[in-house]
């Protein structure tokens, strides 16, 4: 079998702490002189049910997580270390999601926290050879104003150059908030030409697609996974060209599928609509994005020749420059010409 690790990929569905390496994390604990949860720093296949009591445990943990990095150092370190490690998978191209908000107060506000990262994007793309672009994420758990001024904030950080920001997202507990309310944020956002990636169907099902997509106009589908439940839905993101994010084995670390033979993946493929797979949150849940083609060619059986698709629709779907997107989809099929 060809080395997966070798195939050309993009990664479009990375969140920034959820990205951080175990190591990087203790050490950033011990200079702040916290205390990480077990459960976060030992060895494991984490296994959450996917109820409320579920993501708080995961909630918590990522919290814990969150909580060391207080520093523009650390800002730094995580996104240069996000760019190696995509780097020795394959990538060619990283999108990496943070919710600025989460770190201004240690470095003087969102704007400083955004242009840091900004600031280590261009340095570790050119040290890396990935190109890197930004989503600016909002909270459905905080109030819809604040995501407006995030989507202002990421509208007047906007462009296709190395570390800008490309688009403009919605993330954490989809049960929360009310969709229609985030609408004048993702206005904002796609007026300046960033692209729409609202998280959707992983926690809830095909009915909370369809609104997510009626109410804020998606480019791509952070999951959008359990479209799968409602026919009607996938053809319908097929048709209007809507990409899915999807993460397999964070589902099943969540408890949405109790195994990744469980994910709908064939069934998604089947209908038409285009997928791009991703690692979501490394750290926590202890897959990184080759581990997803992985898991697709033993658990589903794809071929080499269906991984490379998966790749080629990754690189589709991602705000690379056409000359990445050219010498990247040449290199997928050089990959999959080589012999095994």
């Amino acid at each position: 079998m060809r080395d997966l690790a070798r195939l050309p990929k993009a990664h479009l569905h990375l969140h920034f702490t959820g990205s951080m390496r175990m190591s990087t994390l203790v050490d950033l604990a011990g200079a702040a002189g916290l205390r990480l949860p077990h459960a976060l720093t030992e060895p494991r296949t984490l296994a959450l049910s996917p109820d409320e009591r579920g993501w708080f445990r995961f909630q918590r943990l990522y919290d814990a997580a969150r909580a060391a990095v207080t520093t523009e150092p650390a800002l730094r370190r995580v996104i240069r270390e996000a760019a190696e490690d995509d780097a020795a998978e394959g990538s060619r191209r990283l999108e990496l999601q943070i919710d600025p908000t989460t770190y201004g107060p240690y470095v003087g506000g969102i704007t400083p926290a955004l242009e840091i990262v900004m600031d280590e994007a261009r340095s570790a793309a050119g040290a890396t050879g990935v190109e890197i672009g930004l989503i600016v994420a909002a909270s459905r758990t905080r109030h819809p104003l604040e995501a407006r001024t995030l989507a202002r904030l990421a509208a007047r950080h906007a462009g296709d150059g190395p570390g800008q920001v490309v688009g403009f997202g919605l993330s954490n507990d989809e049960r929360r908030g009310v969709t229609a309310e985030f609408a004048p944020a993702f206005r904002i956002a796609r007026q300046a030409g960033l692209v729409s990636v609202p998280h959707a169907g992983e926690l809830l099902g095909a009915a909370h697609v369809a609104e997510v997509v009626n109410e804020l106009r998606p480019n791509r589908l952070g999951h959008g996974v359990r479209a799968a439940e409602d026919r009607a839905v996938l053809d319908r993101l097929a048709a209007s060209g809507i990409t899915l994010e999807l993460c397999p084995l964070s589902n099943v670390a969540l408890g949405v599928y109790p195994k990744v033979e469980s994910v709908p993946v064939r069934t998604i493929m089947e209908s038409g609509a285009a997928v791009s797979l991703s690692a979501d949150d490394p750290l926590i849940f202890g897959s990184r994005l080759v581990d997803q083609y992985e898991a697709l060619r033993s658990a589903h059986g794809l071929s080499d020749a269906d991984l490379a698709a998966l790749a080629k629709s990754s690189i589709a779907a991602s705000r690379a420059s056409d000359a990445t997107k050219r010498a990247t989809l040449a290199d997928i099929d050089a990959w999959l010409a080589a012999p095994c």
